[in-house]
């Protein structure tokens, strides 16, 4: 069992910086990677960023350059920091977790999102 929490969503004006945290408790060690979506009023949710257990990380093209992921082992938080950013980053931001158990399909475990406005 995996609980998510976010933080650190708010208003930002567009082209200021914001940094949001997952904060993972239970049984982190099973974690295979943290993924960050996002879901904008009206429309499909997102993946914005992913960090896998040894570290490697994948950005989705729209957020490409402007948003980076990593990790604080010691704390178990997964850091979305984002720059640059835009009105179109509007949207509430979750992070899910994928658990890999060796046996039966992956779990998902997700938080409970953290909203982020944008003005122009």
């Amino acid at each position: 069992q995996v609980r998510l929490v976010e933080s650190g969503g708010g208003l930002v004006q567009a082209g200021g910086p914001l940094r949001l945290s997952c904060a993972a408790s239970g049984d982190t060690s099973s974690i295979s990677s943290i993924d960050w979506y996002r879901q904008a009023a009206g429309k499909q949710r997102e993946e914005v960023a992913t960090i896998s257990s040894d570290g490697s990380t994948v950005y989705a093209d729209s957020v490409k350059g402007r948003v980076t992921i990593s990790r604080d082992n010691t704390e178990n938080t997964v850091y979305l920091q984002m720059k640059s950013l835009k009105p179109e980053d509007t949207g509430v931001y979750s992070c899910v977790a994928v658990v890999r158990t060796g046996y039966g399909p992956p779990m998902e475990y997700w938080g409970q999102g953290t909203q982020v406005t944008v003005s122009s």
